[in-house]
């Protein structure tokens, strides 16, 4: 958990990472864009690289408030129940949280490039993965573990056609219907 005021920049980080990509991010934008005085991101992140991994676990932060919810209760049995939490969690990041997909897109492939941020990029991205493998094992999964990271990568494709490829924004049925197709091979 963050201060409330590194929370203010971290999310003014993201804006800008959306809007302006990796090269519009400075500290003064930050400044900017968060209504703060000029160096107070700078007091709480001092280089770019302390910015970056501010706004990384601020984006998780928010995308793992996208996708909790209550997949342990769903029985192995309703794969459709578990389709639909899924489908409504990729809906948001396609749409409420389309501002957070992007900068996400853009910090992964800064990362590719900031061993530092990787390191960073890599432990939030095992979290995802860790839930997605505790899905399918509390729905009865033979193979948690691929299945878990099939989910994972089943998912990013969706959400990077829909975000910043060359597809269009898939409805919630849509994606309903995808997901359950995906875990009906999957599932018991």
């Amino acid at each position: 958990m963050i201060s409330h005021r590194a929370e203010v920049i971290a999310d003014a980080a993201i804006e800008i990472l959306a809007e302006r990509g990796m090269r519009g991010l400075t500290h003064r934008a930050v400044d900017e864009a968060a209504g703060l005085p000029q160096g107070s991101t700078s007091n709480h992140a001092r280089t770019r690289s302390a910015l970056l991994e501010l706004t990384i676990n601020r984006l998780a932060e928010r995308e793992e408030l996208l996708f909790s919810g209550p997949p342990a209760d769903v029985p192995p049995e309703t794969g459709g129940d578990l389709a639909g939490f899924v489908a409504g969690a990729t809906y948001k990041a396609v749409t409420d949280n389309r501002v957070g997909t992007i900068a996400r897109y853009e910090l992964a492939l800064e990362a590719t490039r900031r061993q530092e941020l990787r390191t960073v990029y890599d432990e939030l991205g095992r979290r995802f993965r860790e839930a997605a493998v505790a899905l399918f094992a509390a729905a009865g999964s033979a193979d948690p573990v691929r299945h878990g990271h099939e989910l994972v990568a089943f998912a990013e494709g969706i959400l990077f056609d829909a975000v910043v490829g060359a597809g269009r924004t898939p409805s919630l049925d849509d994606l309903h219907a995808a997901f359950a197709d995906f875990l009906r091979g999957r599932l018991p």
